[in-house]
């Protein structure tokens, strides 16, 4: 309960977990179908980056900040559009002050049609979602365990969509209980996406993961990984990953031309470097 995400608000996490997540968007908005998406620990929403708590950090010059004064090739700016101008719109002047978080930024590319449902357990950070999104009959706030809100509100009713999962990883069994829920929740609802983010701290742990996902019967699961420096158990964050399962058919290849622009971008020392790796196929 700890945990708050404005100390790392517009990180080297938060690149990789938000281009997934627009392009997540992006990929169901293809068909006029309306879909559902949820965020299992939504957090406050958006986050003040002039605020005491990101400067106290500034994790974010490090990550969203290199990423907008950057030189984009076409076909980057063209994939990063959806999420970077979000942030643009968000930001009219020439300071960076505001960064989207998960919901704001769905909640801004998401069309009339598409609902959102957030869960957030922290009381103080679930106040200034709720009150946040007052008044919008797009987007549901609960005061609810993420892990417990895939039991509750899957399958959505729109019978389509995708769930991300960013939990704190603030307890060591975090792995292990993201995966428990992931599964039972994919045993009710098999043909969902599910996107979830991690650290690169604990490779026996992500492993443990994926192998248990292949032994349940898990198929179409993607990794995705992004590393600006070698990191472990005892360092600060240097990398993330991602697995999806069901992940759109043209994610690999878009994740493809954005990691190696990102690792060239981000890298921070030695031990940089991209991932993107089909688990188990279809």
């Amino acid at each position: 309960m700890n945990y708050r995400h404005a100390y790392h608000a517009g990180n080297i996490g938060d690149v990789l977990k938000h281009t997934v997540l627009a392009r997540l968007i992006v990929y169901f908005q293809r068909k006029e179908k309306p879909f559902r998406m949820l965020d299992t620990h939504a957090g406050i929403g958006q986050y003040d980056l002039t605020s005491e708590e990101t400067l106290k950090t500034g994790e974010w010059q490090q990550g969203i900040a290199r990423v907008l004064e950057a030189d984009m090739p076409d076909r980057v700016a063209a994939l990063l559009q959806p999420w970077l101008g979000a942030v643009r719109d968000m930001n009219p002047g020439n300071a960076l002050e505001t960064y989207p978080g998960s919901p704001v930024l769905a909640r801004r590319l998401m069309r009339r049609s598409d609902r959102l449902t957030l869960t957030e357990l922290h009381p103080d950070d679930f106040r200034t979602l709720s009150e946040r999104f007052a008044g919008d009959f797009q987007v549901k706030t609960i005061h609810l365990d993420g892990w417990l809100a895939m039991g509750s509100f899957l399958p959505p009713k729109e019978k389509r969509g995708f769930v991300l999962i960013d939990p704190a990883f603030e307890v060591t069994d975090e792995f292990e209980r993201m995966t428990v829920s992931v599964l039972k929740a994919w045993k009710k609802w098999a043909g969902g996406t599910y996107a979830l983010w991690y650290p690169l701290k604990d490779a026996r742990a992500i492993k443990a993961m994926h192998d248990a996902f292949a032994a349940a019967g898990v198929r179409d699961l993607l990794s995705l990984e992004l590393k600006v420096g070698k990191s472990g158990p005892d360092t600060r964050m240097l990398g993330s990953g991602m697995t999806l399962i069901n992940p759109p058919f043209t994610l690999a290849d878009e994740m493809r031309t954005l990691l190696p622009w990102f690792g060239d971008v981000l890298r921070q020392g030695p031990g940089s470097g991209w991932e993107v790796t089909q688990l188990i196929g279809e």
